[in-house]
């Protein structure tokens, strides 16, 4: 009979397989990658414009004017381009984060001829009608006061605003003036100086036909504008205080952020990075999760993260606890610094830890849709080719020591900002 009470034997995962994608150049000169793979019908032509924050004449604009894309051009409401795109079935999603601003058109491939012109008219003349913006506006800033009731999310505003300073773009925080201070113009002047050629990339995933190439071209090939719209240069202004109690009365729970400026993932030390967070707090089996959930019963969550953006990165410890045990949580989180540096980690351990992310780089690329983010990952930021092979062999290779030497540089206690809300 089976005993449950026994885990089955580690396997060694293979067969890892990035596609290669097919690259074209448009009349206008953005390159466009296709990842064409899958067994369905369907499509996903995803525009990624270098436009976020380090491009901004004015704070908050970049994600203003990714928002209201979707409202309509100077010809057509956004009403209109709603109710076109439900006729073929299709969507149209306009997600931004601080480095980028994306355009994601789904479709079935034989409707493709008739969506991409949708596509090509938001793209034409968008209007940032006035009156969206208000609405927007509005919106973002009941949500926003709705948030800073928050423990965690003020945690997080405040350790990032403190490791970065309140004016870099990795560190200001949107604030009720600053969406005051919005004017349809400033989205005008940002959607033109930004959504340019130079700017843009273009991924085709899912399962393409003949005339792909030649409907991408025909309807993105000639409307965005040529042109390159420079980084900004900004100063890291980290804050001299590196701890900070923010006393909420009546919160049972006591929100906890401790973080440090790290690095990109071009940084030799990334890869190794992401097996120590993994280790730390980057899984259910991690074990800050062993030690102040399963053990200590501090916390139902915590998670340690290593978040690379395009210029620099951060590391973060986060967890929300019973406010009589915060204090101890806290120590904790340390100690747990402290064995990484101390201690090698068990081989048993480390094969469990390899294995898993083996495993979630097998999925990273299963489907055409998964595959195209680990390939628009790797252009965005300018990464080598081969990168998710070497990340492979990173996993398999890495050592105790390795990860013992990566603890010492890295995981210092007195490197760390350490925010406390409750």
């Amino acid at each position: 009979m089976l005993n449950r009470q026994i885990p089955p034997a580690l396997q060694e995962i293979k067969n890892y397989k990035l596609p290669i994608p097919n690259k074209y150049i448009l009349d206008n000169g953005i390159p466009v990658y296709e990842v064409n793979m899958g067994t369905q019908d369907i499509l996903r032509v995803e525009l990624l414009f270098h436009s976020g924050r380090w491009y901004e004449e004015k704070a908050i604009v970049s994600k203003l004017t990714a928002s209201l894309l979707r409202e309509g051009t100077e010809r057509v409401s956004g009403a209109t381009i709603a109710e076109q795109t439900d006729f073929y079935g299709a969507s149209i999603r306009f997600p931004s984060n601080l480095d980028t601003a994306h355009i994601q058109l789904y479709s079935l491939t034989k409707h493709l001829k008739n969506v991409l012109p949708i596509l090509e008219e938001i793209l034409s003349k968008p209007a940032f009608p006035q009156k969206e913006l208000q609405s927007i506006v509005q919106r973002s800033k009941e949500r926003l006061k709705i948030d800073l009731e928050n423990n965690d999310t003020v945690a997080y505003r405040t350790v990032t605003e403190l490791m970065y300073g309140k004016n870099h773009p990795y560190g200001y925080n949107s604030t009720p003036e600053l969406y005051d201070q919005i004017e349809r113009a400033d989205l005008i002047r940002h959607y033109e100086a930004n959504y340019v050629t130079e700017n843009c990339f273009i991924i085709i995933s899912g399962k393409s036909d003949k005339d792909t190439i030649s409907l991408i071209n025909k309807h993105l090939g000639q409307v965005i504008p040529k042109g390159k719209a420079e980084r900004k240069v900004f100063s890291f202004e980290p804050n001299e205080q590196q701890k900070l109690i923010i006393p909420k009365k009546d919160s049972l729970q006591t929100a906890m952020r401790i973080g440090k400026r790290l690095f990109n993932r071009q940084h030799p030390d990334y890869q190794k990075m992401y097996i120590l967070n993994t280790i730390l707090g980057g899984y259910f089996g991690s074990r800050l999760m062993q030690n102040l959930r399963e053990a200590k019963g501090y916390t139902y969550n915590i998670y340690s993260a290593l978040d690379p953006m395009m210029v620099d990165g951060y590391f973060m410890v986060g967890t929300e606890a019973r406010s009589e045990v915060a204090k101890e949580t806290i120590q904790e989180i340390y100690s747990e610094f402290g064995r990484l540096r101390n201690e090698l980690v068990p081989q048993e351990e480390l094969a469990m830890v390899k294995n898993y992310l083996l495993g979630t780089l097998l999925t990273a690329v299963d489907g055409p849709f998964n595959a195209s983010e680990v390939v628009k990952m790797i252009i965005a930021n300018n990464l080598p080719s081969n990168y998710y092979s070497l990340l492979i062999d990173t996993i398999k290779n890495i050592s105790a020591s390795d990860i013992q030497k990566l603890a010492n540089n890295y995981l210092q206690e007195d490197s760390f900002y350490e925010v406390i809300v409750g």
